[in-house]
């Protein structure tokens, strides 16, 4: 679970694929695509290999992926400030508040892992998975609706598992 007022992983991770597709959008729109359609594919990179809900290959821990992300931020504010590779006026700016968004969603990030415990010491210790705590029913419309709609979809995995047992 995610520390108080930090973001969980997979929100993190599906900010920055937005992130680096809005960078390959601006690169292939500008006139000088070079600069900000590289930092795109290396924010997508980045996100893909990091280990969470929505990465295509999970290569690096969390602990990596955020060094990962410090330096993106740093590369990103460097390039847009750069002289030597022409860049327009507008991909710059655009740039520099993708730096400050990546930064952003960066700070207010949890990057920790879940522990994992395997199922025989889960068994050996008896442990069992964590119930959510129960939801008040206050009696509104949505709650009734909601709890129709959790019973009717459980009811319907319990009759799938029975039939395919």
């Amino acid at each position: 679970m995610a520390e108080s007022g930090k973001r969980p992983f997979w929100a993190h991770q599906g900010a920055e694929y937005l992130i680096g597709i809005v960078f390959v959008a601006q690169g292939l729109q500008s006139p000088t695509p070079m600069v900000p359609t590289l930092l795109g594919g290396l924010v997508v990179l980045n996100t893909a290999t990091a280990k969470g809900p929505l990465a295509a290959f999970q290569v690096f821990s969390r602990r990596v992926h955020r060094v990962l992300d410090a330096v993106l931020v740093l590369l990103t504010v460097l390039c847009a400030v750069q002289n030597t590779v022409s860049i327009e006026a507008g991909t710059r700016i655009l740039m520099g508040l993708l730096a400050f968004a990546l930064g952003f969603i960066w700070l207010l990030s949890d990057f920790s892992e879940k522990v994992k415990v395997p199922k025989s010491t889960a068994k050996a210790t008896g442990a069992t998975r964590a119930a959510r705590p129960a939801t008040p029913d206050d009696g509104t419309m949505a709650s009734t609706v909601g709890r129709s709609a959790g019973r009717l979809v459980g009811n319907g995995v319990k009759a799938y598992r029975k039939r395919k047992a």
